[in-house]
């Protein structure tokens, strides 16, 4: 485009400097051909985007291009899917805010992809968003980042050492109400001289010695333990390694079964929990549909969705949030 294009560019952030006119991409043709703010003689709206019709995600493209832009948004593409300036900036005047990468409700989330398009928008200072289009092509837009959860309240000390008898694959600790095992946030009362231990908590126990296993008075070994517990939970190595890490922080997680997840946690306030997490290996696809339910179950009881994925530098805790634009 010419010297028009040059002012679409210049007042409203359309395109890209091209000698003296702009270079349009195709989600910026269409829009501006929908809108008539532009004339292409010999092509109509329906012809334009027909030919780009055969592009990878062009319907759900251009139709979140359309939102942003009918909120007042400058949207550029790249380097993701687009990069969207704050309200009242664009090239020229101001940087980019939001880093955005569009998906359909049925894609498959890959999280290790995830994690290194998160740390990309992270390092050139984006907030790292993912538009989903459903099926009947409305939108919903969630923020991604990767958390370090920290807890505020003040250190647990750990519990004294003590013995567990194995019985099938939980632990019972002979300990009275109000012990400091059972103070730190470990197992369920069996009567007021018993407290069961999880799997997952019986292995943390074990591995920082706190907790000695023993069967019918054969001390039984964390190898061992292990070992007959993986065949009965093909999750565990992943649940072990996220709940270690979120015990090491100073959280108490706990089952999250009623709420479809695997640990419900809780920090500085222990009457409610505060997050919903959920792990993962480096390798998990999810589709998105399903994280879509995960977000609103842990936003209708108002805690943060967390997944702790088991990736090659340590556990990366991924939330994800709806948020509005």
């Amino acid at each position: 485009m010419g010297k028009d294009g040059r002012t679409l560019y210049e007042q409203s952030g359309y395109g890209r400097p091209d000698n003296e006119g702009i270079c349009l991409a195709p989600q910026e043709a269409l829009y501006l051909l929908h809108r008539h703010k532009i004339e292409m003689p010999g092509c109509s709206f329906d012809a334009l985007l027909a030919r780009f019709a055969d592009q990878h995600n062009f319907l759900r493209s251009f139709l979140v291009y359309r939102d942003l832009r009918e909120r007042g948004y400058v949207v550029q593409t790249g380097p993701h899917d687009f990069r969207v300036f704050r309200r009242g900036d664009k090239p020229g005047t101001g940087e980019s805010r939001y880093s955005v990468r569009v998906l359909s409700e049925r894609d498959p989330v890959r999280f290790e992809s995830l994690i290194g398009e998160i740390v990309a928008s992270r390092n050139m200072r984006k907030q790292y968003i993912l538009a989903v289009v459903d099926d009947e092509n409305e939108l919903t837009y969630y923020e991604i980042k990767l958390q370090k959860p920290v807890n505020r309240r003040t250190p647990v000390p750990d519990p004294a050492s003590c013995e567990a008898e194995l019985v099938g694959r939980y632990g019972i600790v002979s300990v009275p109400q109000g012990s400091d095992l059972e103070a730190s946030g470990y197992g369920q009362r069996l009567d007021d001289q018993r407290l069961v231990l999880s799997p997952v908590e019986l292995h943390y126990l074990m591995e920082t010695n706190i907790v000695a296993l023993k069967r019918n008075g054969i001390p039984v070994g964390i190898a061992e333990y292990r070992k007959s517990t993986r065949n009965t939970d093909s999750e565990l190595p992943g649940k072990l390694a996220v709940y270690a890490e979120l015990r090491k922080a100073g959280f108490t997680p706990r089952t999250g079964y009623k709420f479809g997840h695997h640990f419900r946690v809780y920090g500085e306030k222990t009457v409610h929990s505060e997050m919903l997490v959920h792990a993962i290996g480096k390798d998990d696809v999810m589709p998105m549909s399903i994280i879509s339910r995960s977000v609103r179950m842990a936003h209708s009881v108002k805690k943060k969705m967390l997944f702790g994925c088991v990736h090659s530098n340590g556990i990366q805790f991924v939330e994800f949030a709806r948020i509005k634009l």
